[in-house]
C-alpha cells in the first residue's frame, strides 16, 4: 500500500475534497490544487503534512487554513531563517520526524497544530513541474490516486512510544462514492504552438474541447477519477512530429528589465531523433566501474585462476562480473575500474583506452581487490570522478555496484549526482540485503539510467551485461543550438543543453532573452537544433513567436529561476556577479522558489493579516509580535526505508513497501539456464556434465581477444572438451585461419550449450563484427565443420550482424 500525504497521529483525518486546476504548456505542467481534510473523530488531532520535492518539480506555494487561522510558508534568506529558527517552538520535532519516519528522501513537511473534533482544514498547494516524455511521444502527467476521496478506508497503524508518534493513513480499494463527482474538481487546459492533437486518460472525462481555431489551447475535465488504485494518467499528444518545442513566457511588468523576471524567458524541449540502430556508432563511450570491497569478502582469487572460478554464490560474484563486463566492452571506448570501502583506489589515474594490452591489465588487477569491511567513501568516489574531465565523444556511464550503506552522506551523494546529472548516466546494482538500495534507485533515476537489485534469483554478471547492452544504444551527441532573433535581442542561457541524450529520452533548457527589439514588427524568433548520432548529422528548426499570451503564474521563469540559483550555488559568484545573486535570491523569494539560499519557516496568522504572495514578505521583526505565531517548516531528506520513489511522473510517487521481495522474486526468463546450471554446480556431490562447463565458459570468455577473436590453442580447445589435434585436423582448408576457425569454433561453442543469454550476446557481437571484417572466412564450411566436431547444428543466422 502506498500512504498519501496527509499524515496524522491518528489515521481518522479524512480527505473529502478535491479541487485541482492544471494547464499543461508542451511539457511544463502548472498545478493549482486545494485538499479539504476533516477529522471524523470526536477528540481533537495533531497534525502535519508531508509531500516529496525533486529536481524536475518547484513547489513555490503552501498554504493551510483552519476557520479563522492560516498557517503560510514562506522563504528568508538563510542567515535570517537561521534566526527564526531560534524563536520557532518544536524545530526538535523536524529531527526527530527525520529519524523515525520510514520514508525515504526529499521532503517538504509543516505542522499544522491540532484540527478540532468534526472540523476540516484546508492545504492550498501550487507546483510547476517538468513533464517526462512518454516512450508514444506524449507528454506524462500523473495525479497519485492518494490524493482522490474514497468512500471507505482503513488504517495500517505503527506502534508507538511516544505521545509524538505518527501513523499514515492509508486507502482501501473502495468503492467510489455516488457523490464522487461532487467531491472532485479536476481541470485541465491544453496549450500548444504546435496544436493539440487528443489526451488519452485513464478516468471518465469530458470531451476534448478546442478554445480556438487552430486547436493550439484545448480543454478537458474529469468527470471520476481512475478506478480502484491508479493513479491518474493523462498523456498529451501534440500535431506533428517534433525533435522541437518551445515555450516563451513573457516578463513580469512589476520586475526591473534585465533581471530574470523582468526578461522573457524560454524553455526549449529537446527530443532528438536517434535511430535503433546506425551503421556506424562513432561516440563509444567511457565506462566506469565502481565496486564496492565488501563484495569481495568471500574469495580472494589469484588473476590464472580466475576464468576457473566455480559458482560457490553465483548472484552475487563481482570477479566473474567484472570478467564479463571487461571482456563486452567495443575496441576504441575508454574505460576505469574503481573500488572503494573506507578508501577508495582506482585501476588507472584516468580512464584509459580499450586494447588487448589495457584488457588484459584491467582483467589481471581483479585479483587485486581486497576486501574492505570498514567505511564506504562513494561521496569521496564520486566527487573524484566528476573532477575528471569529461572525454570528447565518449558518454560516461557509471555502473555502481554497492552492498553497504552510505551512513548519513545520502543527501550530499545526491546533490553531486544532481549537479553533474546532464554529463552522465548511473546503472546502478545494490545486492537484496543492501541498506542503500534507495539511494541507488534515486542516482538512477536522476541520471535516466537504470538499478537493478541483485537477489538470490537473479544473476549479478547477467543484469549488468544487459545494461552494459543499453548503454552501447545509439545516442545523441555534440548538441548545439544556434537562435536567430531578431536585431537588439540576444539571448543568456541558464541551463545549457546537456553533453548527451539518450534513446527515449528529452532535456528542457532554459534561456533569457534580453534587449529590445529594433523593429517591432517582427514578431518571431528560431532556434536550431543540430547534433550527431554516430557518423550521421541531425538538425531542425523551430520558429517560435515573441509576443506570447501572458502568463501571471510564470511557471517557466519559476522553472528557469530553479535552475539559476543551483547554477549560481555550484558556481559560486565573484565580487563582479554579487548583484546578480542578491537580484536572483531576491526574485526566489517572491516566486516561492526553495534554494541552497534560502529556508523556509511558516507562520500562523489571522486569515486577514495572510501574506501576499505577489511581493517580498514581511520583514522577520513583525513576525516576533504577539499575533504571528512561527510553525516548523521546512525541507528534510527523511532516512527511513520506503523511497519517495517518483518514476515517470516524478512527483508525489511512494514505492510499495514490498516492492523488493516482490520484483525480485520474479525469476527473469533470461537467467533462468544459469540459474539452472548455478544449482548443479553447487552440489559437491554432483561434479559431473554441469561443472565442466562451468569451468569451460570462463576460459572460453576470458581467452576471447578485445577485438572478438579467439586463438586456436590449446586452453581453448580444452575448454571445448576437444584436444587441440581434433581441433586443428577439422579445419575445412588451408585458406581459412586458425584464428577464424576458433573463432567460429567458439561462437557455435556458445550458441549450441545453451550459452545464449544476455551475457553471452556482446560477446558474440564482437565475434560477429571480427568474422565480417576478415577475408577468406568461407564461413559456410566453417559453420559445417563446427556443427560436425561439436556434435550439434547451428543455423547460419548466427553470423548476422
Amino acid at each position: 500500500q502506498r500512504g498519501i500525504w496527509f499524515f496524522s497521529s491518528y489515521p481518522e483525518v479524512e480527505l473529502e475534497t478535491v479541487t485541482v486546476n492544471v494547464t499543461i504548456q508542451d511539457f511544463v505542467a502548472d498545478v493549482v490544487s486545494e485538499l479539504v481534510y476533516r477529522n471524523m473523530q470526536q477528540v481533537s488531532k495533531e497534525t502535519m503534512f508531508i509531500f516529496p520535492v525533486d529536481s524536475g518539480t518547484v513547489v513555490h506555494t503552501f498554504s493551510a487554513t483552519m476557520g479563522d487561522t492560516c498557517i503560510e510558508a514562506m522563504l528568508w534568506e538563510k542567515e535570517e531563517a537561521q534566526q527564526l529558527f531560534k524563536a520557532t517552538s518544536g524545530m526538535e520535532n523536524l529531527r526527530y520526524l527525520q529519524d523515525q519516519e520510514d520514508l525515504w528522501g526529499p521532503v517538504f513537511t509543516c505542522f499544522l497544530g491540532t484540527l478540532p473534533p468534526d472540523r476540516e482544514v484546508a492545504i492550498s498547494l501550487c507546483y510547476v513541474q517538468e513533464l517526462p516524455l512518454h516512450p508514444c511521444g506524449a507528454a506524462h502527467f500523473c495525479w497519485p490516486h492518494e490524493l482522490f476521496p474514497r468512500t471507505k478506508y482503513t488504517t495500517v497503524c505503527r506502534p508507538g512510544v511516544s505521545s509524538f508518534t505518527f501513523s499514515h493513513l492509508f486507502l482501501t480499494a473502495g468503492v467510489f462514492s455516488s457523490e464522487m463527482s461532487e467531491n472532485v474538481h479536476f481541470n485541465i487546459r491544453l496549450k500548444s504552438a504546435h496544436g493539440v492533437s487528443r489526451v488519452t486518460i485513464n478516468g471518465r472525462c469530458t470531451p476534448l474541447q478546442y478554445m480556438a481555431p487552430d486547436q493550439t489551447s484545448a480543454e478537458v475535465s474529469l468527470k471520476l477519477p481512475p478506478w480502484m488504485w491508479d493513479d491518474l494518467n493523462l498523456l498529451v499528444y501534440y500535431r506533428g512530429s517534433h525533435g522541437l518545442s518551445a515555450v516563451v513566457e513573457r516578463r513580469d511588468p512589476k520586475a526591473p528589465p534585465g533581471s530574470l523576471l523582468g526578461d522573457p524567458v524560454v524553455m526549449v524541449t529537446l527530443m532528438p531523433n536517434i535511430p535503433e540502430t546506425v551503421p556506424n556508432p562513432g561516440q563509444l563511450g567511457e565506462f566506469l566501474f565502481l565496486m564496492d570491497r565488501s563484495l569481495f569478502q568471500d574469495a580472494q582469487v589469484p588473476p590464472e585462476e580466475l576464468p576457473h572460478l566455480s559458482f560457490t554464490h553465483p548472484s552475487i560474484c563481482p570477479q566473474n562480473t567484472l570478467l564479463f563486463l571487461l571482456k563486452s566492452l567495443p575496441l576504441g571506448c575508454y574505460f576505469n575500474v574503481y573500488s572503494f570501502g573506507a578508501t577508495f583506489k582506482a585501476f588507472y589515474p584516468q580512464s584509459v583506452e580499450y586494447t588487448q594490452e589495457s584488457m588484459d591489465n584491467a582483467v589481471g588487477r581483479i585479483s587485486s581487490i581486497c576486501p574492505d569491511l570498514g567505511g564506504c567513501d562513494l561521496l569521496g568516489l564520486l566527487r573524484s570522478v566528476y573532477s575528471t574531465p569529461l572525454l570528447h565523444g565518449h558518454p560516461r556511464q557509471l555502473f555502481i555496484f554497492i552492498q553497504r550503506k552510505i551512513s548519513s552522506e545520502e543527501e550530499a551523494v545526491m546533490a553531486e549526482v544532481y549537479r553533474y546529472r546532464d554529463h552522465h548516466r548511473c546503472f546502478c546494482f545494490p545486492t537484496n540485503s543492501c541498506d542503500s538500495f534507495n539511494l541507488s534507485q534515486a542516482m538512477a533515476l536522476e541520471t535516466r539510467g537504470e538499478c537493478v537489485c541483485i537477489h538470490s534469483k537473479m544473476d549479478m554478471t547477467s543484469e549488468a551485461v544487459k545494461c552494459l547492452h543499453r548503454a552501447l544504444q545509439p545516442l545523441a551527441s555534440e548538441i548545439s543550438l544556434h537562435w536567430d532573433l531578431p536585431p537588439g535581442l540576444e539571448v543568456s542561457m541558464i541551463r545549457k543543453a546537456p553533453e548527451f541524450i539518450f534513446q527515449g529520452h528529452q532535456s528542457s533548457i532554459y534561456a533569457q532573452i534580453h534587449g529590445q527589439r529594433q523593429d517591432p514588427e517582427v514578431g518571431e524568433g528560431a532556434v536550431t537544433l543540430q547534433y550527431n548520432v554516430g557518423s550521421q548529422s541531425f538538425d531542425y528548426t523551430l520558429r517560435f513567436s515573441l509576443s506570447p499570451s501572458a502568463d501571471d503564474r510564470l511557471p517557466v521563469h519559476r522553472m528557469a529561476m530553479m535552475h539559476l540559483l543551483w547554477k549560481l550555488a555550484w558556481e559560486g559568484t565573484s565580487r563582479a556577479e554579487k548583484d546578480i545573486w542578491h537580484s536572483a535570491v531576491k526574485s526566489s523569494i517572491i516566486l516561492g522558489i526553495m534554494s541552497p539560499f534560502t529556508s523556509s519557516v511558516a507562520v500562523c496568522m489571522k486569515q486577514k493579516d495572510a501574506w501576499h504572495h505577489d511581493s517580498l514578505p514581511p520583514d522577520s521583526s513583525m513576525l516576533f509580535s504577539p499575533s504571528c505565531n512561527l510553525v516548523p517548516c521546512q525541507l528534510l531528506w527523511l532516512r527511513g526505508f520506503r523511497p519517495v520513489w517518483f518514476k515517470s511522473a516524478k512527483f508525489w510517487m511512494v514505492q510499495k513497501c514490498q516492492f523488493c521481495l516482490e520484483t525480485l522474486g520474479h525469476k527473469d526468463p533470461d537467467t533462468e539456464p544459469l540459474t539452472q546450471l548455478s544449482a548443479s554446480c553447487k552440489g559437491k556431490d554432483k561434479l559431473s556434465w554441469a561443472f565442466p562447463k562451468c569451468v569451460g565458459l570462463r576460459v572460453v570468455v576470458a581467452l576471447q581477444k578485445a577485438n572478438g577473436s579467439w586463438a586456436l590453442t590449446t586452453a581453448l580447445a580444452s575448454a571445448l572438451e576437444l584436444s587441440k589435434a581434433d581441433v586443428e585436423g577439422q579445419r575445412p582448408s588451408e585458406d581459412v585461419q586458425p584464428t577464424a576457425w576458433a573463432t567460429v569454433l567458439a561462437l557455435v561453442w556458445l550458441h549450441q550449450y545453451k550459452w545464449k543469454v544476455s551475457w553471452s550476446e556482446l560477446l558474440e557481437a564482437k565475434a560477429r563484427r571480427w568474422l565480417r571484417d576478415q577475408t577468406e572466412v568461407h564461413l559456410d564450411e566453417c559453420l559445417e565443420a563446427a556443427n560436425s566436431l561439436l556434435g550439434c547444428f547451428v543455423d547460419p543466422i548466427i553470423f548476422r550482424i
